[in-house]
C-alpha cells in the first residue's frame, strides 16, 4: 500500500487527472459558445435569449458549470493533494547547488591569486 501511495503522490497522476477534468469541462464551455455564436446568424438572431439549447443562456450555464467544476476540483482534489505531498515529500532546502558553490569557490580563489 505504501508503494501505491508513493506512486500517486510522487508521480504526475493527479496533475494529469485534474488537467483532463478541467479540459473536458472547458470543452463544454467552448461548445456552448460556438453554438451561441452560430445561433446569432441572421435566420436565428431572434432566438438570442430563448430556451433553445443553442442560446446565450446555455453558454452562461456552461461557464457557471465550468467555474463550479474548477472550484470543486481545486478545493477537493488539488489542495488536499498538495498538503499530502508536502507532508510525505517535503521540499528540498533552497540553497546553492554543490556544483555552483564549487565554481564560486574557484572564482574566488582566482580573484585572490590575481590580486597577489
Amino acid at each position: 500500500m505504501t508503494g501505491f501511495r508513493n506512486f500517486v503522490l510522487r508521480g504526475n497522476l493527479v496533475e494529469i487527472a485534474v488537467g483532463l477534468i478541467m479540459a473536458l469541462a472547458f470543452a463544454s464551455v467552448v461548445s456552448a459558445f460556438v453554438a451561441w455564436l452560430t445561433a446569432l446568424l441572421p435566420e436565428s438572431a431572434s432566438n438570442l435569449f430563448s430556451n433553445d439549447p443553442n442560446s446565450f443562456g446555455a453558454f452562461l450555464n456552461a461557464v457557471i458549470a465550468f467555474l463550479l467544476m474548477g472550484a470543486v476540483v481545486y478545493f477537493l482534489v488539488v489542495m488536499p493533494y498538495t498538503r499530502a505531498k508536502e507532508r510525505r515529500f517535503p521540499a528540498e532546502e533552497t540553497g546553492t547547488p554543490a556544483d555552483v558553490a564549487l565554481l564560486e569557490e574557484i572564482r574566488d580563489l582566482l580573484r585572490a591569486n590575481r590580486s597577489v
